[in-house]
C-alpha cells in the first residue's frame, strides 16, 4: 500500500481524498496556488507545497510542477481528483516516467475512452448505440456547418477532452454555428488545454443517466448502479440522485452490461463513469465516458456502502476488487445538491468573498462534502462550487424530506449561494414525481423569470393581484426590530400581554432570555430568499 499520496487538485475533492488517505493510514500531500494558500485542503494535509500563481494554467494545469512537488515530497502516488489534469493522458505518462503510481486508468485507456470521439468508435465497434453525430474531431468551422446541415438542427458542439459542461454549445440554427464554434473551442482550450470539438444531434427531452464502473488490474470489471443527472443548467449538472426514478432492474442490467463491455474493450482500470442519454421509450444511447472520479460519486457511495476513493487507491496499488457483480446491492435512495457561491437571482453571477458565518446541516442520512470554513475567502479564479450536500433515505420520499430539512439548516453569510434555488426545485411537482429531462432546469428558470416579469408589469399597471404580497426581507427585519424594541422597553407582564400570553396565577411572567437572544440573532442574519 502507498505511504504518501499527492492530491493534484483543490477544494472539496482534495479534502475528500485527504480524509480517505487519513482513514487508510496514508499521508496526504496538498499542492496549492497563491490564491489557495489558506484553503481547507492545505490546512488538513500532512504536507503542502506551492505550485505557482492563481491562474490554473500556471499552477494546477502544469504537469512539471505537480510531478516536481510529488518527487520533492517523496510520494508513492498521485490522485488527480476531477477536473484540471484528471483526464489528461500526459499526467499518467509523466507519473510512469517518474516512477510514481497514478490513481486512475492508464494513459492508453484514457486516450481511448476519455477522448469522446475515440470512445464513440469503440462503442460502435462493440455494438452500443450512440447519439447520431461525428466520430472524429472536426477540423474547422466550415466542416461543422456542413455536418450540422447533414445531421439536422438542433445539434450540440462538444469538447473532445474534458467534461463538466465546458466546451459545449447548443446550436439551433445555421447563424449560430460560427459563434458557438469560437466560444466552445476557446472554453475547451482554457479548461483542458485541448480545443478540439465534435458534433452530435441534440435529442429532445432526454434523461441523462450514468453508470459507475470499477476495474482492477486482474481483469475484473463491475458496475455499481446508476445515477440520474438530468437536472442541469447549461449542461452543468446541479442535482444528482441514485437510483434513477425511472430505472427498472432490466434497464439497469442492460445499461450496466453495456458500460462494462465498453470499459473492457478499452482496457479500463480504476473508477470511471459511462454516460448515456435515455429517451421516453427507455432506449439508451452512449454519450461519453469520464475516465476519473465524478463530482456526484457520493450518492453511489451512500446507496451501495462502497467507498469509491478508497477502492481507487487499493486498485491502483494492485489489489483486486473485494466484491463481485452479484455482491453489489442498492439500498435506499440518495440525492445530492451542488452548492455554489453564486447568485441565482443575478444570472448566477459568481459570489466570491469572505465567509463571515457558516452553519453546516446535520441529522440522520445527511452528508456534507465541502472545502470551506468560517473566515475563508472564496477566490474568484476557480469554479465557484463550495461543496455537495447529500441526503440518504430508505426511499426517495424520505431522502427528499431529509434534503429539504438540510437545505433549511444550511447557512453561510458574506457570500450568496444557490441554496434557495434548490428549495424551489424540490418543491416542484415535476421534480417530486421524477418527471425531468436535461433541459428541465433551463425551462424552469426561464418560466420563473417570465412570471416575475409579468408580476412586475402588473404592479406597474396598477393591476396587482388582490392577494397580499409576501413581505420583503427588509420589511420582516423592520417588524422584528420594532417588536424587540417594544419587548425590551416594557415590563415582562406587559410584553406577555402584548403577545397574547397570560402570566401564570396572575403574576408577571418573566421573558425568556433564551428566546430573546435567539430572536435577536435573526437580525444579524441575511434573510432567506
Amino acid at each position: 500500500m502507498f505511504k504518501k499520496i499527492l492530491i493534484a487538485n483543490r477544494g472539496e475533492i482534495a479534502v475528500r481524498i485527504l480524509r480517505a488517505c487519513r482513514e487508510m493510514g496514508i499521508r496526504g500531500v496538498a499542492v496549492y496556488s497563491d490564491a489557495d494558500r489558506a484553503s481547507l485542503h492545505v490546512r488538513l494535509a500532512d504536507e503542502a507545497y506551492p505550485i505557482g500563481p492563481a491562474p490554473s494554467r500556471e499552477s494546477y494545469l502544469v504537469i512539471d510542477k505537480i510531478i516536481g512537488a510529488a518527487r520533492y515530497a517523496e510520494c508513492d502516488a498521485i490522485h488527480p481528483g476531477y477536473g484540471f489534469l484528471a483526464e489528461n493522458p500526459a499526467l499518467p505518462r509523466a507519473c510512469a516516467d517518474a516512477g510514481i503510481a497514478f490513481i486512475g486508468p492508464s494513459a492508453e485507456a484514457m486516450e481511448q475512452l476519455g477522448s469522446k470521439t475515440a470512445a464513440r468508435h469503440i462503442a460502435k465497434r462493440v455494438g452500443i448505440a450512440t447519439v447520431p453525430g461525428t466520430l472524429d474531431p472536426i477540423a474547422k468551422v466550415e466542416d461543422a456547418l456542413q455536418m450540422s446541415r447533414q445531421i439536422g438542427f438542433p445539434v450540440v458542439l462538444k469538447a473532445v477532452a474534458g467534461g463538466g459542461g465546458k466546451g459545449m454549445r447548443l446550436i439551433e440554427r445555421e447563424s449560430e454555428v460560427a459563434g458557438a464554434w469560437r466560444d466552445a473551442s476557446s472554453e475547451a482550450q482554457n479548461a483542458f488545454g485541448d480545443g478540439r470539438l465534435y458534433l452530435e444531434k441534440y435529442l429532445l427531452r432526454p434523461r441523462h443517466i450514468e453508470i459507475q464502473v470499477l476495474g482492477d488490474h486482474h481483469g475484473n470489471i463491475v458496475f455499481i448502479g446508476e445515477r440520474e443527472c438530468s437536472i442541469q443548467r447549461r449542461y452543468q449538472k446541479v442535482i444528482e440522485e441514485a437510483p434513477s426514478p425511472i430505472m427498472t432492474s432490466e434497464l439497469r442490467r442492460a445499461m450496466g452490461e453495456a458500460a462494462v463491455k465498453l470499459a473492457r474493450a478499452g482496457g479500463y482500470t480504476n473508477a470511471g463513469t459511462v454516460e448515456f442519454l435515455v429517451d421516453a421509450e427507455r432506449n439508451f444511447y452512449f454519450l461519453e465516458m469520464n475516465t476519473r472520479l465524478q463530482v456526484e460519486h457520493p450518492v453511489t457511495e451512500m446507496v451501495t456502502s462502497i467507498d469509491l476513493v478508497k477502492t481507487q487507491i487499493r486498485t491502483a496499488a494492485g489489489e483486486p476488487l473485494p466484491f463481485r457483480q452479484e455482491d453489489i446491492a442498492i439500498r435506499g435512495h440518495a440525492i445530492e445538491c451542488r452548492i455554489y457561491a453564486e447568485d441565482p437571482d443575478n444570472n448566477f453571477f459568481p459570489s466570491p468573498g469572505k465567509i463571515l458565518e457558516r452553519r453546516a446541516p446535520s441529522g440522520p442520512g445527511i452528508r456534507l462534502d465541502d472545502g470551506i470554513y468560517c473566515g475563508w475567502t472564496v477566490p474568484n479564479e476557480y469554479d465557484p462550487m463550495l461543496g455537495k450536500l447529500i441526503a440518504w433515505g430508505s426511499d426517495r420520499a424520505e431522502a427528499l424530506a431529509r434534503l429539504e430539512g438540510a437545505l433549511g439548516e444550511y447557512y453561510a453569510s458574506g457570500i450568496k449561494t444557490n441554496v434557495g434555488l434548490f428549495r424551489r426545485i424540490l418543491a416542484t411537482k415535476d421534480f417530486r414525481s421524477g418527471n425531468v429531462y436535461t433541459r428541465w432546469l433551463d425551462d424552469f428558470l426561464r418560466d420563473e423569470k417570465k412570471r416575475a416579469g409579468e408580476k412586475a408589469n402588473a404592479k406597474a399597471a396598477g393591476n396587482a393581484s388582490p392577494t397580499p404580497d409576501v413581505a420583503s426581507p427588509s420589511e420582516d427585519a423592520a417588524v422584528l426590530a420594532a417588536a424587540f424594541w417594544y419587548l425590551s422597553h416594557n415590563t415582562a407582564a406587559g410584553a406577555s400581554g402584548a403577545l397574547g400570553a397570560k402570566p401564570p396565577n396572575g403574576a408577571a411572567a418573566k421573558e425568556s432570555k433564551w428566546k430573546l437572544e435567539g430572536r435577536l440573532e435573526q437580525l444579524d442574519r441575511e434573510p432567506r430568499r
